[in-house]
């Protein structure tokens, strides 16, 4: 009989090693986070402006530099396009999930008329709605 409680009693799971990778995820997924939604380096501008909802998805980022160089978020990339090469990149996207979200990061020295330029030929090739990305201040 003694046999048997002690069977019983040695048949614990041990919950410890899960609690651990468990933890080591988590930690992973903390500095990953703010990863996720990268572009490049612009100084945006000041606004006081409620933040947009967030959708499920990731959204697409396209930045433009001061200099006038265009950029766009596709995994990791950061070379410069020209204007056509990012309408034609951002209508095969959008063709295949025509709601992604696009958020335009344009530097504050960037003249007015080049952003707009630039949410136009987005709109062009596809996107419903362009969100302009700005710093509270």
């Amino acid at each position: 009989m003694a046999r048997r409680q002690r069977r019983k009693l040695n048949a614990d799971i041990n919950v410890v090693p899960y609690i651990d990778v468990m933890l080591v995820l988590l930690v992973i997924f903390m500095v990953t986070a703010p990863l996720l939604m990268q572009g490049v380096e612009v100084e945006l501008p000041e606004a006081n402006a409620k933040p947009v909802v967030q959708a499920d998805e990731e959204p697409l980022v396209v930045s433009l530099k001061q200099d006038g160089s265009i950029y766009l978020n596709l995994g990791g990339e950061q070379q410069a396009l020209s204007a056509d090469e990012l309408y034609k990149k951002v209508e095969i996207i959008m063709r295949r999930n025509a709601q992604k979200p696009v958020i335009v990061w344009g530097d504050k020295r960037v003249p007015y008329g080049e952003v707009v330029s630039l949410m136009a030929g987005l709109q062009n090739a596809g996107v419903p709605n362009v969100g302009l990305a700005t710093e509270a201040p």
